[in-house]
């Protein structure tokens, strides 16, 4: 299992979410974070004086089954954000040893990638439960 982690601007979303919609990424958590890299951030000058300001980036975080399709996570979120100019972004990858559906209890790529919990498929119908 593997974690694809990027950071973006704020305006790529849309194509973000777009893009990994194409591909049935089973999930996505989206932070708003603030750093810079080597734009260096917003100079600001008051009176003589000369600060730096962190920029407005998100962090996107995507739990995949294994390289193929963390490969297919990277390419989608490459295609979406790229733009030729500092600040696009950087995307880091990280090895994961294990995944726990809290819900279930259910561990390793049956809790990242039960059907029943990609986006655009249908739930199946669960049996009733006799009481």
């Amino acid at each position: 299992m593997i974690k694809v982690e990027a950071i973006v601007r704020v305006g790529a979303i849309k194509k973000v979410l777009t893009k990994l919609l194409e591909i049935d990424y089973p999930g996505l958590t989206v932070y708003e974070v603030q750093g810079h890299g080597r734009q260096r951030g917003i100079k600001e000058h008051y009176r003589d004086q000369t600060s730096l300001s962190l920029l407005p980036k998100l962090k996107l975080e995507c739990v995949v089954s294994g390289p193929k399709e963390a490969q297919r996570a990277i390419d989608a979120i490459t295609q979406a954000c790229q733009t030729g100019e500092q600040g696009d972004g950087k995307i880091f990858v990280y090895p994961l040893s294990n995944v726990i559906r809290i819900r279930t209890g259910e561990k390793g790529t049956f809790a990242i990638n039960d059907s029943d919990h990609l986006p655009g498929k249908p739930k199946p119908k669960t049996p009733a439960t006799k009481r």
